[in-house]
Protein backbone atom coordinates (compact mmCIF):
# COMPACT_ATOMS: atom_id res chain seq x y z
CA UNK A 1 0.00 0.00 0.00
CA UNK A 2 1.18 3.12 -0.42
CA UNK A 3 2.02 6.15 2.08
CA UNK A 4 0.83 9.62 1.71
CA UNK A 5 1.44 12.68 3.84
CA UNK A 6 -0.42 14.68 4.97
CA UNK A 7 -0.01 17.56 7.82
CA UNK A 8 -2.67 18.73 10.37
CA UNK A 9 -3.77 21.94 9.83
CA UNK A 10 -4.84 21.70 13.69
CA UNK A 11 -1.42 21.34 15.53
CA UNK A 12 1.00 21.69 11.86
CA UNK A 13 2.10 18.08 12.84
CA UNK A 14 3.45 16.12 9.46
CA UNK A 15 2.68 12.51 9.20
CA UNK A 16 1.98 10.01 7.01
CA UNK A 17 -1.02 7.56 6.53
CA UNK A 18 -0.58 3.58 4.75
CA UNK A 19 -4.19 3.55 2.72
CA UNK A 20 -4.64 1.66 -1.15
CA UNK A 21 -5.55 3.24 -3.83
CA UNK A 22 -9.36 2.87 -3.44
CA UNK A 23 -9.63 4.58 -0.19
CA UNK A 24 -7.33 7.72 -0.86
CA UNK A 25 -9.79 9.96 -1.06
CA UNK A 26 -12.89 8.14 0.59
CA UNK A 27 -11.39 7.61 4.06
CA UNK A 28 -11.20 10.00 6.64
CA UNK A 29 -7.46 11.17 7.72
CA UNK A 30 -7.18 12.02 11.44
CA UNK A 31 -3.80 13.35 12.25
CA UNK A 32 -2.07 10.76 15.23
CA UNK A 33 -0.96 13.63 17.15
CA UNK A 34 -4.05 15.69 17.96
CA UNK A 35 -6.87 13.67 16.71
CA UNK A 36 -8.19 16.43 14.42
CA UNK A 37 -9.31 15.58 11.27
CA UNK A 38 -8.66 18.73 9.50
CA UNK A 39 -5.33 17.53 7.43
CA UNK A 40 -4.93 18.32 3.93
CA UNK A 41 -2.41 16.17 1.71
CA UNK A 42 1.50 17.30 1.62
CA UNK A 43 2.94 17.11 -1.80
CA UNK A 44 6.19 15.16 -1.55
CA UNK A 45 9.14 15.21 -4.56
CA UNK A 46 8.79 13.51 -7.27
CA UNK A 47 11.44 10.72 -8.42
CA UNK A 48 12.16 9.54 -11.66
CA UNK A 49 13.62 5.85 -12.17
CA UNK A 50 15.84 6.27 -15.18
CA UNK A 51 17.72 3.15 -16.96
CA UNK A 52 21.29 2.70 -16.02
CA UNK A 53 21.68 3.18 -20.03
CA UNK A 54 19.99 6.76 -19.95
CA UNK A 55 21.82 7.43 -16.57
CA UNK A 56 25.61 6.95 -18.40
CA UNK A 57 24.43 8.91 -21.32
CA UNK A 58 23.51 12.00 -18.68
CA UNK A 59 26.90 11.49 -17.29
CA UNK A 60 28.67 11.32 -20.31
CA UNK A 61 27.71 14.34 -21.95
CA UNK A 62 28.87 16.27 -18.37
CA UNK A 63 31.98 14.90 -19.22
CA UNK A 64 32.31 15.83 -22.57
CA UNK A 65 32.35 19.80 -20.97
CA UNK A 66 35.51 18.56 -18.74
CA UNK A 67 38.01 20.01 -20.57
CA UNK A 68 39.57 23.35 -18.70
CA UNK A 69 37.71 22.32 -16.07
CA UNK A 70 41.10 21.84 -13.81
CA UNK A 71 41.91 25.26 -14.07
CA UNK A 72 38.13 26.64 -12.92
CA UNK A 73 37.14 24.83 -9.56
CA UNK A 74 33.79 26.29 -9.31
CA UNK A 75 32.67 24.95 -13.01
CA UNK A 76 34.15 21.54 -11.90
CA UNK A 77 32.35 21.33 -8.73
CA UNK A 78 29.36 22.19 -10.13
CA UNK A 79 29.63 19.56 -12.46
CA UNK A 80 30.41 17.37 -10.26
CA UNK A 81 27.42 18.11 -7.90
CA UNK A 82 25.75 17.48 -11.24
CA UNK A 83 27.13 14.20 -11.43
CA UNK A 84 26.66 13.27 -8.13
CA UNK A 85 22.36 13.89 -8.34
CA UNK A 86 22.78 11.66 -11.86
CA UNK A 87 24.39 8.72 -9.70
CA UNK A 88 20.76 8.19 -7.83
CA UNK A 89 22.42 7.03 -5.44
CA UNK A 90 23.47 8.85 -1.63
CA UNK A 91 26.67 9.91 -1.60
CA UNK A 92 29.18 10.01 1.13
CA UNK A 93 29.50 13.03 3.22
CA UNK A 94 32.98 13.87 1.54
CA UNK A 95 31.59 14.20 -1.69
CA UNK A 96 29.56 16.96 -0.73
CA UNK A 97 32.47 18.84 1.88
CA UNK A 98 34.85 18.42 -1.49
CA UNK A 99 32.51 19.36 -4.30
CA UNK A 100 31.39 22.51 -1.10
CA UNK A 101 34.72 23.41 -1.18
CA UNK A 102 35.70 23.27 -4.93
CA UNK A 103 32.49 25.79 -5.69
CA UNK A 104 33.78 27.74 -3.27
CA UNK A 105 36.31 28.43 -5.23
CA UNK A 106 38.97 26.27 -3.73
CA UNK A 107 41.73 24.19 -6.11
CA UNK A 108 42.07 20.50 -5.84
CA UNK A 109 45.64 20.76 -4.54
CA UNK A 110 44.21 23.27 -2.13
CA UNK A 111 41.86 20.59 -0.71
CA UNK A 112 43.83 17.67 -0.59
CA UNK A 113 45.98 19.72 1.77
CA UNK A 114 43.31 20.95 3.88
CA UNK A 115 42.11 17.29 4.50
CA UNK A 116 44.84 15.37 3.56
CA UNK A 117 43.42 12.01 5.07
CA UNK A 118 40.43 12.22 2.49
CA UNK A 119 39.56 9.03 1.19
CA UNK A 120 41.82 7.01 3.43
CA UNK A 121 40.66 4.04 4.65
CA UNK A 122 39.05 2.80 1.31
Amino acid sequence: MPTYDFICNACNQRFDVFMSFTEYGKKPVACPHCNSKNARRRMTKVRIAKSDDSRADSIADDFSGFEGMENDPKAMGRMMRKMGKEVGEDLPPEFDEVVGRLESGQSPEEIEKAVPDLGAGG
